[in-house]
């Protein structure tokens, strides 16, 4: 039987801090899904277990081929890594990350079976990419390509299957809201990154901050705030969605308050702004959510 302080060690590895990630654009997505009256209340349970095991089998591989790589160190700023620090042996992390994307792929098919084949295609196509995040020969995290693949995987994919999987379509308008998740998704990158970059440097890891410089980074967190704002100027005027979809607009202090920190805290304290850029992502979305519910 697990130990309460093994089982802690691996909670800690799953990296609860980043799940928000897996939530909000389930959230969304079926909120536009709700909005229209055709929500999938199983299906869409099923896919937000999914998305969390996605998410949390990501982290285990990114613990596991980080310490191969030798991306994690004694130097390591932001919380222990659980494979680095002999917490766990780097064979039980490679195995948590295979039985874990296992689940995801169990899980999803109840999915595919309510709906349509097609997403039998992307969930595959998300468990192999979040093992080759920082996995195998051409590791995407390693090439400056982590910013898109959070982007695309966190946001278009993530909110535009979840609306399809309840509507049976796909939609210009899920794609849209997507945006602004995404770019919320990125933030959290863009913390983490900044955070490691003088560790990711010399292990060959070349994140954007490593190869552009710091500035650009937190150029990026400001600019991805923007664009999350953005969306609901659009739902407002392209869309005719009416003034309740700038409800995320009550979360502009919050947004100041994390600029703030992205240009001025020291690197020992940006864990704290990675947990609250997470949570700025939640109450976002939430917001949004309820603004297209209501709007």
């Amino acid at each position: 039987m697990i130990s309460e302080k093994k089982f802690k060690i691996w909670v800690q590895a799953a990296r609860p801090q980043t799940l928000p990630a897996a939530f909000v654009p389930v959230l969304v997505g079926s909120s536009l899904a709700a909005r229209y009256d055709q929500i999938n209340w199983p299906v869409t349970g099923m896919a937000l277990l999914c998305a969390f095991l996605i998410q949390i089998g990501t982290n285990f591989a990114n613990d596991y081929f980080d310490y191969v790589k030798g991306a994690d160190t004694d130097e390591r700023i932001g919380f222990e890594r659980a494979t680095a620090t002999g917490q766990i042996d780097d064979q039980q992390m490679l195995a948590a990350t295979l039985i874990t994307m296992s689940l995801a792929f169990i899980c999803g098919l109840y999915i595919v079976w309510n709906t349509s084949w097609v997403v039998l295609a992307i969930g595959i196509f998300c468990i192999v990419c979040g093992i080759l995040y920082t996995g195998g020969p051409y590791p995407l995290g390693y090439h400056g390509l982590g910013d898109i693949f959070v982007f695309v995987f966190f946001g278009i994919i993530a909110v535009t299957t979840t609306y399809y999987i309840n509507v049976l379509h796909w939609s210009m308008t899920s794609f849209w809201a997507s945006v602004a998740v995404g770019a919320l998704a990125i933030d959290i990158l863009v913390v983490n990154n900044l955070r490691d970059i003088e560790q990711d440097r010399p292990a060959g890891k070349n994140t954007l901050g490593v190869l552009f410089g710091e500035d650009v980074l937190r150029w990026e967190y400001v600019i991805m705030l923007l664009i999350a704002f953005a969306i609901p100027l659009y739902f407002f005027a392209g869309l005719q969605y009416n003034g309740l979809i700038f409800l995320p607009f009550l979360s502009l202090p919050f947004a100041g308050l994390l600029i703030k920190k992205i240009w001025t805290a020291p690197k020992h304290k940006l864990d704290d702004t990675l947990k609250r850029t997470g949570i700025f992502m939640t109450v976002f979305c939430i917001l949004f959510s309820v603004g297209i519910l209501t709007a």
